[in-house]
């Protein structure tokens, strides 16, 4: 099981908000798997509501009032905005036209930065390509259960089950900083150099440096793993697939349970070994590895040499305080200290520093702790010039 059609999570979070029952400034969630008599795929956990909030998060009250708010009908110009979509069928797709050599010539300009040579991706951002997508196909059902075992290669032409995709994003999304620049004849060009690179055939043709790709060749494109994703969730019937196919639990390594009931939990059974093969297989780190999380015991002062408590005086304070330039009461200038102790103390210089004064930032801006502070404050004032 891959993935799940989206109008049936967006179903799922319907029911979830408009089956809730007031009672008492607390919402109660009502017990039902079911919409329309027609049973949903269950699993989720509701959170009483009270006051306008779950936990710390505030929801919308109006709709724990029932019944749906769907504003104003779109007009036209923004239905044809928003109706960007480039489905399996065809819907959507434009007209164009482009070749692999010029695809090839796009892709060294605006793309192999992030996708790197070939499409072996690099820096960060995924691969296009690994090789021949028909035989890499037949690693997606590879299980990781030894160190050394080849795992299954995901990229555009062994996994993803239809080309429209493809076509979509490079269009809506590609290059990364400039999306949206693209001419559909370049966006067909990007797509026959990624058939190209990924060594793949269109209607029995292989795509090679010669190659040009049109909407009536690309609706012909068939990717290797077409049939790889289940429950089916394209055509008519999908949401009725996808609902014939939760019903059974033995469909996905589930426990055979009531439908009608709820499970919560123990819904699963081990349908495979799994290996866990622990720090990937490495053992020889360097320094070797330690789940100790206690942070570094911190040093004490000491009179060891070099004196900390000159050193952190010279690296956090002499900017300010070795001359008069600053403003500051300059280190070692005696007379300044004793008419400040005159006026305040020693426990308000103290407390000027630890808490900041004027244009200086509490401590100097620095994290020692108060007791280091007020001997780098003793520091200065018994300075020696």
């Amino acid at each position: 099981m891959y993935k799940l059609g989206l109008k049936s999570l967006i179903a799922v979070s319907l029911i979830a908000s408009v089956s809730l029952a007031e009672q008492k400034g607390e919402f109660i969630p009502a017990s039902t798997n079911k919409l329309n008599n027609q049973p949903t795929i269950d699993g989720g956990v509701y959170h009483p509501v009270q006051n306008g909030k779950t936990g710390p998060y505030r929801i919308n009250e109006r709709i724990l009032k029932g019944g749906f708010y769907s504003g104003r009908v779109p007009t036209k110009n923004e239905i044809k905005a928003w109706d960007k979509d480039i489905m399996a069928d065809g819907t959507g797709l434009p007209e164009g036209k482009g070749s692999v050599e010029e695809g090839e010539e796009i892709y060294d300009e605006k793309c192999v930065s992030c996708h790197g040579d070939f499409g072996a991706g690099g820096g960060g951002y995924p691969a296009l390509s690994k090789g021949n997508a028909v035989d890499l196909q037949q690693t997606l059902t590879n299980q990781r259960n030894e160190p050394d075992a080849d795992g299954p290669v995901r990229v555009f032409g062994s996994y993803w089950p239809v080309a429209s995709t493809l076509w979509w994003y490079i269009r809506d999304g590609m290059p990364h900083t400039r999306s949206k620049t693209l001419t559909d004849n370049e966006v067909y060009a990007l797509v026959a150099y990624i058939l190209y690179i990924n060594e793949m055939e269109v209607d029995g043709v292989e795509v090679d440096e010669e190659y040009v790709l049109d909407r009536e060749k690309f609706l012909k494109i068939k990717m290797p793993n077409v049939d790889g994703f289940e429950p089916k969730i394209q055509g008519k019937d999908a949401l009725k697939n996808v609902r014939e196919y939760y019903k059974n639990p033995k469909n996905f390594g589930g426990i055979k349970v009531d439908y009608d009931k709820r499970c919560m939990e123990n819904c699963q059974k081990d349908t495979a070994k799994v290996v866990r093969v622990k720090n990937g297989g490495i053992s020889d780190f360097n320094p070797p590895l330690s789940n100790k999380k206690d942070l570094p015991k911190k040093q004490e002062m000491t009179d060891s040499k070099p004196d900390p408590i000159a050193e952190a005086y010279k690296n956090s304070c002499a900017v300010c305080h070795q001359d008069d330039s600053m403003g500051a009461p300059v280190a070692g200038d005696k007379k300044t200290w004793d008419t400040k102790m005159a006026k305040q103390g020693i426990e308000g210089i103290y407390s000027n520093g630890i808490n900041g004064i004027n244009v200086m930032p509490p401590k100097g801006g620095t994290d020692m702790s108060d007791k280091e502070f007020k001997a780098v404050v003793d520091y200065m004032i018994n300075l020696k010039k």
